[in-house]
Formats: structure tokens, sequence, C-alpha cells
């Protein structure tokens, strides 16, 4: 499209849609309307896509994921279809200014963290490879929360992003799917074949509404596909005639709050049944409208696992096994074999975590309420499996370990392990870990199952798009060809000493630098000096992700400082970003002792200037997009052995940052290519994490150094403000209904303070600072989602992609 056809189907748009013209719009009037002609390109292009794919009648990749965090989609599409520097003088010419307008688009409300942004930058590099995929998940009203920081504490406030977001979504209640829950299941013979019968069930209508997404240099189009839930009826209407006005909505109520909010809590009984609706709800209505599309192309569900290829993102989606299960024998009349065969040979999953407490287990008593004939498949599923566990092992710990259902609790990892075709890990350290120890035993039986495929990121966005100053000196040393090939980037090697290149490169990050102080300044009202070294850590607040080690380093700084106020210590500005789930109340408690370090040496005149450290408050993927180009230093510091793989650390690594990070998830990886001179590594390895959990006593560490015993008496008796931390303090060193210190920060204190020291002292050094950064740029293609794509289509899909 040209800049004057797209300036008129804007003006249309606007028109139809919004009942305005350009001089009366709104700025939210104008992204709507922008939205929607690209959404109608798109549209356009999806069907003719789909089309053709009917016709080669090719397999087809559906990746289930309870989370995509697509952030913001009008520069993205734009620029995917080509069409940016039209749209831009489209805009403009209407009297808007585009940047402002991009700026004010509002994040999708999709996911949460690094399980949501991979499967967005999976579904890009999918359609980039025209792989015919779809992308399946909840249409969430309200996302999971938008952080608000009140007098340092976490608020969580909803995020109400649909009144503009929703002009990118094409409600197909035609599609709609019925899914059932509660009830019960009885047996009658019908012409000597068996049959179930579901009763008494509560209905609720799955809605699909669909997001076109646009692939790069391709007219490919793929589909994520969002399902909102309904009740079939809006109000009894005998009840609110009888004036119970409330009563006669509860049914409604009910539906519409699977589809509300993304991880309601669940440390009740309600959180868990909701959490439970909402897994089944995703899953059933995705079964449904994939085996019902199959059904339409080729008659028979008997080929299905030939044509199709489920991909589900963690065990969230797990329960598309026993659901396939059910309609292939309660719907298609299939023997229990021949479903089972289908079944296994269609699923894959992929696993993004080695600890306990995230491999989802779920209450026998809620599967027997809200799933009974779920329960009746999941059952006869367990006790074939355990059979085979027993024939193989004849040990029972072996058996207890790898059962689906025991104790009272359906596990989730082990009905995919049962259930599927392939089992992968995502770094190289994640999936070794899952062979020799989670899921040593499975392994054993089943070697062939478990596949590694380390995560990759969307570089097209994460690196051209949010970076177009680096963009523009990749391509005038190495051409764009990088784009849809990333392992160009390694050309950029050939500069080290170049010293007019790596002087742009520094210009182009203090460039970045002074963009992203101008905008904190404007969201957040904080003035940043871009004369420090921003040294960064966002992502999920955990405590595996070690935020609480980064305090601790800074707290230690602070103190030398108060110690010798005339030391030489080089200006720098500790950036955070995190989101704690509203549960959580220890990440919580990180999230408030943060904000109560930066208060206190925000307002210590002796850092001025030397020490900053700023709390970003509501992380997500626009700021994010902000933030990683003008980023110097990554703190990727989780405990090794826990951290599966991590995206951040790759998109902070595309953008020339330098990590500082232990030996963990795709860390290792990174500095097989990176080398030792051009990462700062520090602490325990994996294995010896391990080994010493087992007999730790973080109080001796406490007695014997004087320096880590006096940053933690000073986490212990507070700040300015006045709050205590002493529950932080009493957690390190003694527990509290865990182990202490469970994630080794004070065994890796010392080498993390070392690290430190080394980074900053390279810093000093220009030239080689700025050889690691372009190093860093150079090596980084290799975690690009396009290369994590193409190992899955050849190594578990079995789909071709282009080259």
């Amino acid at each position: 499209m040209t800049k004057e056809a797209l300036k008129e189907a804007i003006i249309q748009r606007l028109r139809i849609n919004c009942g305005c013209s350009p001089r009366q719009a709104g700025d939210g009037d104008m992204l709507r309307a922008c939205a929607m002609v690209l959404r109608d390109c798109m549209a356009e292009r999806g069907a003719t896509t789909r089309e053709e794919r009917d016709r080669c009648q090719e397999r087809q990749v559906h990746y289930l994921s309870l989370e995509f965090l697509m952030g913001r989609s009008l520069l993205k599409n734009a620029y995917n279809l080509g069409l940016l520097e039209s749209l831009t003088q489209a805009v403009e010419e209407l009297g808007f200014k585009a940047a402002d307008l991009f700026e004010q688009e509002p994040d999708a409300g999709l996911g949460n963290g690094g399980l949501g942004r991979l499967a967005a930058c999976y579904l890009d590099s999918m359609t980039t490879l025209n792989i015919p995929a779809t992308g399946y998940s909840i249409c969430y009203e309200l996302g999971i929360f938008k952080q608000k920081i009140v007098e340092g504490q976490q608020v969580e406030l909803p995020d109400d992003w649909l009144d503009i977001g929703g002009a990118w979504l094409l409600p197909r209640p035609q599609d709609a799917e019925e899914v059932h829950l509660g009830g019960t299941v009885r047996t009658k013979w019908d012409g000597g074949q068996l049959m179930v019968v579901h009763e008494d069930y509560t209905r609720v209508l799955a809605v699909p509404c669909d997001m076109e997404i646009a692939g790069y240099d391709t007219d490919h189009v793929n589909t994520l596909r969002l399902w909102q839930a309904r009740s079939p009826k809006s109000v009894d209407m005998q009840l609110f005639s009888q004036g119970q006005y409330l009563q006669a909505s509860e049914e409604r109520t009910m539906a519409d709050a699977i589809s509300k909010i993304l991880y309601p809590e669940d440390n009740h009984y309600e959180g868990k049944s909701l959490r439970l609706k909402q897994q089944y709800f995703f899953v059933s209505a995705t079964v449904q409208s994939i085996t019902r599309k199959h059904l339409e192309v080729y008659g028979t569900l008997r080929n299905f696992h030939e044509k199709n290829v489920i991909q589900i993102n963690d065990t969230h989606p797990a329960l598309v096994i026993p659901e396939l299960m059910r309609i292939f024998m309660d719907d298609a009349g299939m023997g229990w074999d021949e479903a089972w065969n289908i079944t296994k040979n269609s699923v894959a999953y992929t696993n993004h975590t080695v600890l306990a407490e995230a491999l989802e287990c779920w209450p026998q008593t809620l599967f027997e309420t809200l799933l009974p004939r779920i329960w009746q498949v999941i059952v006869e599923i367990a006790h074939r499996w355990q059979r085979q566990v027993e024939e193989h092992f004849h040990d029972p710990a072996k058996t207890e370990k790898l059962a689906i259902v025991w104790d009272g609790g359906v596990r989730m990892a082990n009905l995919c392990i049962a259930g599927g075709m392939s089992v992968n890990g995502v770094s190289a350290l994640h999936s070794e870990i899952l062979r020799r120890d989670v899921f040593r035993d499975a392994y054993e039986m089943c070697p062939g199952q478990f596949h590694n495929v380390t995560n990759g990121v969307d570089h097209r966005r994460w690196l051209s798009q949010i970076n177009p100053g680096l963009h523009s000196l990749i391509c005038d040393l190495t051409g764009d060809g990088y784009l849809l090939h990333p392992e160009q980037l390694q050309g950029l090697d050939a500069y080290e000493s170049d010293t007019s290149v790596l002087h742009r490169l520094e210009e182009i990050k203090g460039e970045n630098k002074a963009r992203f102080a101008h905008w904190a300044k404007r969201q957040q009202g904080v003035i940043l000096n871009t004369d420090a070294v921003f040294n960064v850590q966002v992502k999920r607040l955990h405590e595996y992700k070690r935020q609480l080690l980064n305090v601790m380093h800074i707290l230690y700084l602070y103190q030398r400082l108060q110690d010798s106020p005339n030391m030489d210590l080089r200006p720098q500005t500790f950036l955070f970003g995190a989101k704690a789930a509203p549960g959580y109340a220890v990440a919580k408690r990180i999230i408030r002792l943060i904000g109560s370090l930066a208060d206190q040496i925000n307002h210590d005149p002796l850092c001025k200037d030397r020490l900053q450290v700023v709390f970003l408050e509501n992380y997500r993927v626009s700021m994010a997009e902000a933030l990683m180009p003008a980023s110097e230093v990554s703190q990727q510091i989780s405990t090794a052995g826990k951290e599966a793989s991590g995206t951040g650390n790759m998109k902070f690594m595309m953008n020339g940052a330098v990590t500082v990070g232990t030996l963990d998830g795709a860390n290792v990886e990174m500095h097989q290519v990176l080398g030792d001179e051009n990462i700062f590594l520090f602490g325990l390895k994996a294995e010896e994490a391990a080994a010493l959990s087992r007999h730790y006593d973080p109080k001796l560490l406490y007695d014997r150094d004087p320096v880590l015993r006096r940053v933690l008496d000073g986490i212990r008796d507070g700040f300015r403000d006045g709050v205590s931390y002493e529950d932080i303090y009493r957690r390190l060193l003694f527990g509290d209904n865990c182990p202490a210190d469970q994630y080794l920060l004070l065994a890796d204190f010392v080498s993390y303070c070392d690290a430190g020291r080394r980074m900053i002292d390279t810093y000093g050094h220009r030239e080689r600072w700025n050889q690691i950064s372009l190093h860093n740029i150079a090596r980084s293609g290799g975690f690009a989602a396009d290369r994590a794509i193409r190992d899955y289509a050849r190594d578990i899909w079995h789909v071709p992609c282009k080259e």
C-alpha cells in the first residue's frame, strides 16, 4: 500500500468505525483506525495463506500457551508488512505525531514473563519461515495486572488493555465451541458399543477472537486464536422476574471469570478451581476447533497425527492429551489403542522449569468434581502408564516418582511425558538436568523422546526495530542480510580493531541512554544519570532469580562509600524492573526492600552522581523495548541449575550489553560463543550448587565474613524510611518454612562482588569495553528465534520451513 492508499484507508476507518474525521479524531481514534487498516491487510493475506494450506494439505503446527506476551502491535506489524515508512508519513500528514502514537498503544495483556514472550517470538518466526501454524490462548480481559508502587509496595491494578488493543482482534462467533464443566458421567450400551454420556454439566461458550500475525518479508500470515469465555444465556429471566437480580446473572458472571485475569491467585480452593477451569476451557475449545477443521478437510480423524502437531508450552495445556482421547473415543468411536497411538504421535511438550513447585500437581478431587469424564480418561492413562513403568523398573520408588495419579494428586508433567512424542528442554544445561535429574527415570525408559531446543528471541523486534542506530551500523558494515539470516551478525567480529566502528558503537549506546532517560523522566518522573553505567536487572521477581543478591552488592558498595567518601567509585545507575505474583509475599518484600534502599541512596548527598538505584514501575514489553538498547550491563545472576534458559539475557546481548552472570540456563551457551573474556562469570556451577545444598549452613558464612555480616545486618536494621527487614535477614540465615538461604546468595556473594569489580574496571578501558560489546552483538545470531524454530521444525515437528 502506498502512503496515499494508507491515508485514504485510515480516513475511511475513522469515519465508519469512529464516526469522526481526522481533524476531529483523538489519538485513541487514530490508533484504532491504523490498527484496523493493518488488520484488514493481514486478514486478506491470512485468507490466502489458509486457502493455500488447505490446498496443499501440509502438516500444521498448533502452539498452545497460556501466555502470549505480544507487547504492542502497530509498529511491529507495520515493520513486518514493509509499511512502516508509509504509515509514519500518512499519520504525520493527517496531523498526528507517529512516534507519540506508537508510544500510546497499550501492551496486549496476554502474558507475564519469559514464557509468554517466547511464544510471541516463536509465532513471528513461524510466520516468517512460512510454517503453517496457529497459536492458541485465552483472551484475558484484564491481563495479569498493572503494577503500581505505592509507599514502596506493589499494588495490583486491572490492566484494561482491550479498549484500544481490541482493534487488532477479529471476532469469530461462528467458530464458537462449547465447553462442559462439572456434571456426571454414565455409560450405556448402544448397538453393541459402549457409549459414554456426560450429563447435568455447566455449559460455557468459547468464542474465538483472532489476531493475525504478519511475518517479515513474506505474504504468509498465521493466526493467534484467543478464546473468550461466555455463558450461553446472559441472564436467567425467571430469577430476574422474581427480583433476584444478582442471582439471575450468576451463571454469566462465573463464565466471564474464566477469561478475566491471567493466573488468578491459587492459594485457596476457589483459585485452584478457577485455574483448572481456565486450563480445560482453553484446551477443550482448542482441541475441538482443531479436530473440527481437520474433519472438514479430510473427513476422518484417523490421519490426525499425520497432519497436525500440537506443541504445548509448559504443563498448562497438558489436558490436551486426555481431551484428544475423549474426542477420539467418545465422538469418533475409536478404541483405546487407536486413539492413544494418534494422541501420542500428535503432542510435544516443552518443559520450562526444574522447580518442583512449578511442575503442576492438581488435587484429584478437583478433577472428579469439575472434569468427571477427563478424570476417567486420566485414570486409565495413569493405570496403563504405571503398568509400563512397573514392567520396566520393578522398583516401587520409581513407580511412585513417575506416577501420574498419586497420593490424591494429578501430576501434569508426568502426564505430558506419558502422552506425548517429545519432551524438550530450552537450553543445553536445562535439557541435561531434565535427563540426569528431574526426569531421569523417564529418560531411561524412552531416551529418544527427549530433545533440546535452546530458546531464541525475535531479533527483528529486539534488535533492528528497537535499536535503529545499531541496525544502521550493522547494515553499513555487513548489509541487512542478518534480518533473515541472523548468523550473518558474526561478520561484525572483523571490526574488533576498527576504532571508528568502536567509537560509533559507543555513540549509539550514549544516544540510546539519553533516549531512555527522557522516557523514564516522562513516564516515571525520575532523572537518570546518563554518565553512569546503566546496570540492569529486569525480569519476573522470584527468589531464584536473585534480585536480592544484587541488592546485597549495592548495599556493600554504599557501605564502602560511607567508610571512604573520597574513594574512586565509577558512577553506576542500578535499574530494576519486576512484577511479583500477587500471593508471593517474599517477592513483594524484596520489591519493598529495593525501594527502601533506593530511597536511602538517592537521598544521600554522598551518592550524588556516583550511585543511583531506580525501580521501574510496571515492567512490560514496551518498557523493555526502550530499556534494552540503553543497557550496558545485564544482570543474569540466577542460582546455577535453576533458570531453564532465559530470553532477556539474549535480548541484552543482541543490543551490546555485557553479561554479569552465573553459568545457568542459556548463559552457558552464551559463554561458549563468547569465551571468558567477553562475559563476567561468577559463582557456583550447577553441580556445585546441588552438592552444597545438601549440607549448607549460611550462618557459618555470616559468622566468618565481616563484610557479608555487615551487609545482612544493614538489611535487618533497615533504612531511612524506618522499615525493618528482619524477616528477610532471618529467611537467609535461618529459613522460614524453607531451607535457610535456599538459593545460595551468601555462598555466591564474594564471587559476585569480585565480578562486579572486574566488570567496572573493564568499563574504564573504553576500547576494550566496546570490543566486548561488539563481540556480544556479533555472536548473538545463534540465539535468534528463527534458529530455534528451525530446530523444532527439523527435530520435533517434521515440517518444512523457508531457508
